[in-house]
């Protein structure tokens, strides 16, 4: 065969996924809407067009006077509705709740990259309660069409003579492989003293006195708060449901009544003063005051010196996962030998780049600092396995190929049937 360009692997089918919730718009209002397009009992409006564009346009760095964008972007809308159509032909159904608990989800999202719940109100011109029910409608209809994809396309395979089709095809366009290691590590943070949890305590009951007295608490939150995340928002963490918290803050919040203070709550991140806000089923929109615990130099320089006794142990020759079982606070990989998986190496952090970068196979990095999610500390890091960049092999690198093979099928596929709604359900471009 002869080799030409890879068709884009497309797990998520295209722009097929394009999000058709919350787009970054001007409120329809202030929009004089024309039918772009009808399929079946839908219509897709200039306004809804527009707004796609403008969302793939963010979301993908994309110049908004791409050629083609705009089509483009119509094209998928279309293959959108007519999945949908397909969808309710064929009486798929979600549940209230499955579509609540990802309207909120995506909520959530939008809530993070526009920076607060009041800036999404803003931006949308409605109260949070009213995006919601604007909103739940075209949730249903995305969920329908993704849950008649899944249906028709999740079992897909490919088997090896399928793999070596395609590698002979497209072998000489194959993108190469970046240079890749597989890690385990072992962490430990540093040891608290009474003092220092004392410090925090006490200053966070006085914030907590100060708004009992009638203080803002958003103002204190701004002002104190060492949430990073929430403290320009007053230390609002918006609606969140059930399960979301860690164990310790989720016990306060439920036992809250609306617009009533926790007592000091700790937990793995430090001290906080939590007010629940407002109640909705199982989900709490809540904010908070965060005071992290501060440890010292001394007792940061304890902590690398644990782990250096701990790399030599390794480098002497005891297993790395031992160790790691025994003594790694991390406790998502603990069990698990302290296993990292792999990563490409210009993914890595900064400082754990730099230390890694130098290192073979099998050596141990010095003690390097932590700081991820609820992880702050240090760490050391085992270099199981070192890929350097690399063309790609059929027998080096099989299910990596075995991945693009199958999304190369899953788009054919796809496309064929699509073909095949066109044909049976109704749609024109009316632009």
């Amino acid at each position: 065969m002869t080799a030409r360009s890879v068709s884009p692997a497309i797990p998520a089918f295209v722009l097929a996924l394009l999000s058709v919730i919350l787009p970054v718009a001007a409120p329809a209002q202030e929009t004089l809407d024309r039918i772009a397009a009808v399929v079946d009992n839908e219509v897709v409006l200039l306004s809804e067009l527009d707004a796609q564009v403008q969302f793939f346009v963010l979301n993908n760095r994309l110049d908004p006077n791409t050629p083609g964008l705009r089509a483009q972007v119509l094209e998928s809308m279309i293959t959108e509705k007519l999945i949908l159509a397909k969808a309710i032909e064929d009486s798929i159904v979600v549940s209230d709740e499955e579509v609540q608990q990802q309207l909120d989800a995506v909520i959530q999202q939008r809530i993070q990259q526009v920076g607060s719940e009041s800036r999404l109100e803003e931006l949308y011109g409605m109260p949070l309660s009213r995006i919601r029910r604007e909103f739940r409608d075209d949730m249903r209809k995305q969920l329908l069409a993704q849950r008649l994809r899944q249906q028709k396309f999740g079992t897909l395979q490919v088997g090896r003579f399928e793999v070596e089709e395609f590698y002979g095809t497209y072998r000489d366009s194959l993108p190469r492989v970046p240079d890749e290691v597989q890690l385990a590590h072992i962490f430990v943070t540093p040891r608290v003293g009474d003092a220092d949890k004392m410090g925090a305590k006490e200053l966070l009951q006085r914030l907590r006195d100060s708004i009992v007295a009638g203080a803002d608490f958003a103002d204190m939150a701004r002002r104190y708060s060492q949430d990073a995340g929430t403290a320009q928002q007053g230390g609002d963490l918006g609606l969140v449901r059930r399960g979301q918290f860690v164990r310790e803050f989720e016990s306060a919040v439920f036992a809250l009544q609306e617009g009533q203070l926790s007592d000091i709550v700790e937990t793995q991140f430090g001290f906080h003063l939590i007010q629940l806000q407002e109640r909705i089923g199982d989900a709490v929109r809540t904010r908070h005051i965060l005071l992290r615990i501060q440890t010292s130099g001394s007792e940061e320089d304890s902590a690398r010196a644990f782990l250096g006794r701990l790399r030599a142990r390794a480098l002497a020759g005891e297993p790395f996962a031992d160790l790691a079982r025994e003594y790694s606070e991390d406790k998502d990989t603990k069990a698990l030998g302290g296993n990292l998986g792999s990563f490409e190496l210009d993914q890595l952090e900064g400082d754990l780049k730099a230390a890694i970068q130098p290192l073979r196979e099998g050596d141990i990095t010095e003690p390097v600092a932590l700081t991820r999610g609820s992880l702050s500390g240090f760490q050391i890091v085992l270099i199981k396995r070192r890929t350097p960049a690399h063309a790609m092999t059929l027998e080096g690198d099989y299910q990596r190929l075995e991945v693009l093979a199958l999304n190369a099928k899953q788009f054919r596929e796809y496309q064929r049937w699509i073909d095949e709604l066109k044909t049976k359900i109704h749609w024109q471009v009316r632009l």
